[in-house]
């Protein structure tokens, strides 16, 4: 911060929602916003040039959401602190942002509320949930901790081979499987023995569990 006043970007496609945030955050004397991006590339390019403090970001946006322009920065090592802000309630999608780095997670719905109160966390290396977010990030961690074995495995297969799992799961015959990824029935069969070696899975119930156990496929 330069003379103890946090710098914040704000990234959101909507010129109306930023003037609101814009507002909101004009009511605290210790922040000032020095710039705004329609979407995540446009918040990419600003964090980079301005180097804020804080950046306030939505996450559907046209051209590059806020997951990937946060993968991307996060893997800049940048400086700039990113605060999710959405009109959608925190689901399991949070848990890898979170584990990206972001510094916050709030919901639209309370930004004329908390927005101050987060970015001033962000800025300050705290990290803010709501409690709803906190309890998904919880409930999510404890699920991977359950079920750290299958992960464990999971990441062992190659892309090829979680492709071929995948399709299985969703209930895909060999020949399907092997259109679908241009290859020849005989080789998905390869491609099963090798996740039997693997993995130990052999029928179908048993691909459908274990695809299940990791969120790999929506139970209905």
């Amino acid at each position: 911060m330069i003379n103890d006043v946090i710098s914040v970007v704000l990234a959101d496609d909507h010129a109306v929602v930023r003037t609101g945030l814009k507002a909101v955050l004009s009511t605290a004397k210790d922040m000032r916003v020095i710039g705004e991006a329609s979407n995540g590339a446009e918040a990419i390019a600003m964090v980079r040039r301005l180097d804020p403090d804080v950046l306030v970001m939505d996450l559907s946006m046209p051209q590059m959401d806020g997951v990937e322009a946060t993968r991307q920065l996060a893997a800049e090592s940048i400086r700039t602190r990113i605060l999710i802000l959405t009109m959608h309630p925190p689901d399991e999608a949070l848990i890898p942002l979170v584990e990206l780095g972001i510094a916050g997670f709030l919901q639209k719905t309370a930004a004329d509320r908390e927005l101050v109160d987060a970015v001033r966390a962000a800025a300050f290396g705290d990290t803010y949930l709501q409690p709803a977010a906190a309890r998904v990030l919880a409930n999510g961690m404890r699920k991977r901790a359950e079920h750290a074995d299958e992960r464990s495995g999971f990441d062992r297969l190659t892309p090829r081979e979680r492709d071929v799992l995948r399709l299985i799961a969703q209930g895909f015959s060999a020949p399907e499987i092997g259109t679908r990824l241009t290859i020849s029935p005989k080789t998905v069969e390869t491609y099963k023995q090798r996740i039997h070696e693997k993995l130990g899975l052999t029928h179908r119930s048993e691909y459908v569990q274990y695809a299940l156990k990791l969120g790999l496929l929506t139970q209905d």
